[in-house]
């Protein structure tokens, strides 16, 4: 009888254990669509934050949010101090790649529930979500966007911004091209940060994506491998 008790509290133990970790897994990969997120942020005592950089913040942000740069480490771990553990946060960034990131080292740091904006501001504005100190700054139409793009050139059309760590790095490839000889292109940057509206038409998330234009025709969005052979001289006229 001992044995089949003891047996019992072992499978009642790992009955727990289970359902423990289960919890855990789901606050752990907490994310919210807009709708969700925006009702949620509603309860007493959470906290928001937003991981972006200052100027972006400037640009619009929720309203209570916290600003605390994740792409600036010293800044982001200083700022977090006063970001008490014990309560929920609510965190974003533009679309979602740097608040995944940063949930994680919360995670990891002790901070109990964390849950990240699917989409990030871009998700929110397109839901017609508010903002606070939000820009002025006219969205790009598409009509606009494709009348930009000359009929007689090749065009790269660089969707990126310039707090965008991976846009950065990006950066030097593009000057390079720019220096190399025999590929002729005039380059076109979106700030990704600003006109959502036309990201949103196009589809274009996470950045940086760049589209190619050869006398108007599309021909695909390439990655730093094929923008050469796409923007080069000898295949002008394909």
């Amino acid at each position: 009888m001992k044995q089949i008790d003891i047996m019992k509290n072992v499978f009642l133990a790992h009955l727990l254990l289970f359902a423990f970790s289960c919890n855990s897994q789901n606050e752990t990969s907490a994310k919210l669509a807009a709708d969700e997120f925006e009702q949620a942020i509603q309860a007493k005592d959470i906290q928001i934050l937003d991981v972006r950089t200052a100027g972006e913040f400037k640009s619009g942000f929720i309203k209570n949010a916290l600003q605390a740069d994740w792409t600036n480490k010293e800044q982001f771990k200083d700022r977090m101090q006063y970001v008490d553990k014990n309560k929920p946060v609510y965190i974003y960034c533009l679309v979602g790649g740097r608040s995944a990131a940063a949930a994680t080292w919360l995670r990891e740091n002790g901070y109990l529930k964390v849950t990240e904006l699917q989409g990030g501001i871009n998700a929110w504005k397109a839901s017609n979500k508010p903002l606070e100190g939000s820009s002025n700054e006219k969205q790009l139409t598409m009509d606009q966007y494709l009348s930009s793009i000359p009929k007689d050139k090749n065009v790269l059309v660089d969707f990126g911004a310039p707090w965008c760590p991976p846009c950065v790095k990006m950066a030097p490839v593009i000057d390079d091209l720019q220096q190399t000889k025999g590929v002729d292109f005039l380059l076109m940057k979106i700030d990704a940060g600003v006109h959502t509206d036309i990201m949103k038409e196009l589809n274009i998330e996470p950045i940086p994506q760049f589209i190619i234009y050869k006398k108007e025709k599309k021909c695909g969005e390439k990655m730093e491998l094929f923008l050469k052979k796409n923007l080069s001289s000898n295949y002008s006229n394909n």
